[in-house]
């Protein structure tokens, strides 16, 4: 089919869905971008949450109230999904984090 939306203007490295039908990417440009569609079925982005550098990976928690991500600044954050509030910043990696789940 024909594509729907354009969403990151950076590379984007991980994306992941949430229960309720909301997008969550990670990009170069350090962003992790929380996604949802409208009525049209076109996507808006309804918060923008920012690391240091860029993010490698992106995952909703399973009652999908939190996303962590995981950057190459060696830290995982944890957010709230709907204030976009940085609930709790993880270090003390040695090396970017690939992966969170």
């Amino acid at each position: 089919g024909d594509c729907q939306s354009t969403l990151n203007s950076g590379r984007v490295t991980s994306v992941a869905w949430s229960k309720d039908g909301k997008l969550s990417s990670g990009s170069d440009d350090t962003t992790v971008k929380i996604w949802s569609e409208d009525s049209t079925g076109t996507f808006k982005c309804d918060s923008t949450l920012r690391h240091r550098s860029t993010v490698l990976s992106v995952a909703w928690s399973p009652d999908g109230k939190q996303i962590a991500s995981g950057s190459v600044d060696e830290t995982i954050k944890i957010w709230d999904s709907q204030s976009g509030d940085c609930k709790s910043t993880l270090t003390g990696h040695s090396n970017r984090v690939t992966s969170v789940a």
